[in-house]
């Protein structure tokens, strides 16, 4: 009887094996459910797109007959094409004015959020987010009824206060339509930024805005002496988001002006659009290429902005 009770029972170092073995199997399941199922929606929807493209950009293709294999001459043809060149000009002009504005509204505006005890304040951090509810359609179809001819907003305070512009439509001219799209944009971007600075600055002290105080330092030195530097890591990704965001992005322009008055507003975003998808030429091939350089430029970019912007913030 001993014997058989002997046989049947295990030994605990066994029974201590199969729970290791058995929290071990758990332990896999869940990096497996967790991991796997994200990281393939990224290989699948991200970087295979993306590797694809490269193949892409090397064929003269409109993405439904025969596509002809060209080697790097879209590469060629983009540095030679003079629109090419006008857009990322644009571009340009938009990832230096737009980042700037909407960071210095934003810090500006949470600062006095943070540090006024406005009975509003709550009101107010809703009112600023407001924009980033509506649609970018919404955003687009609103400024350009803003900056419309004959019903515009823009017109009539003009008119008010004693600056006639008659029928002027400042998206129809080439010498204002690319200005025209920046104090949308700014708009559109700014609720954000000020919610995520306003968050930041609540996490500083107090005690350094009352010694500062008993210094007598005023509220731009404040702002440009304590808040600054400690949410400087903050403002750095915020700086790279919006840079990211106005070299990729072109839905407010083809909703506002649609690259025109002749090319006036057209960025990279949309000349690559109107290549892949146009409707009188189309070429997914060229398309792509020009996706290529856009994508080396957002990379120099990215880099650009660790080298030049701290990455430190200060302690306290």
């Amino acid at each position: 009887m001993s014997d058989l009770t002997a046989v049947k029972t295990p030994r605990p170092s066994v029974l201590r094996k199969l729970g290791l073995d058995k929290a071990n199997t758990q332990k896999w399941i869940f990096l497996f459910i967790a991991i796997v199922p994200p990281f393939g929606g990224y290989l699948l929807f991200t970087l295979f797109p993306n590797i694809l493209s490269v193949y892409y950009a090397m064929l003269n293709w409109d993405g439904f007959t025969d596509a002809t294999f060209v080697g790097l001459s879209n590469f060629v043809t983009a540095f030679q094409d003079k629109y090419v060149w006008r857009a990322l000009t644009h571009n340009l002009i938009f990832m230096i004015t737009v980042p700037f504005f909407v960071i210095i509204i934003s810090l500006l505006l949470a600062y006095l959020i943070t540090n006024k005890t406005y009975k509003e304040n709550k009101f107010l951090k809703v009112l600023f987010f407001f924009p980033n509810v509506l649609s970018t359609v919404v955003v687009a179809l609103l400024w350009a009824f803003i900056y419309d001819g004959s019903y515009g907003l823009l017109n009539g305070i003009l008119k008010f206060l004693g600056i006639d512009m008659g029928n002027f439509y400042w998206l129809g001219n080439e010498s204002t339509a690319l200005a025209s799209i920046i104090p949308a944009w700014v708009w559109g971007g700014v609720g954000l930024y000020v919610i995520i600075f306003a968050n930041a600055m609540l996490g500083i002290p107090k005690s350094l805005y009352e010694a500062a105080i008993l210094e007598g330092a005023g509220h731009m030195t404040r702002l440009f002496k304590i808040t600054m530097p400690l949410v400087t890591p903050i403002i750095r990704v915020s700086a790279l988001f919006l840079v990211v965001g106005t070299m990729k992005g072109f839905e407010i322009i083809l909703i506002m002006t649609n690259g025109g008055p002749f090319g006036s507003t057209d960025v990279i975003g949309l000349y690559m659009f109107n290549l892949a998808f146009g409707i009188e030429y189309r070429n997914y091939g060229y398309a792509s290429a020009v996706g290529m350089i856009l994508f080396v430029i957002l990379v120099t970019a990215k880099l650009l902005i660790d080298k030049f912007v701290p990455n430190k913030g200060y302690e306290y």
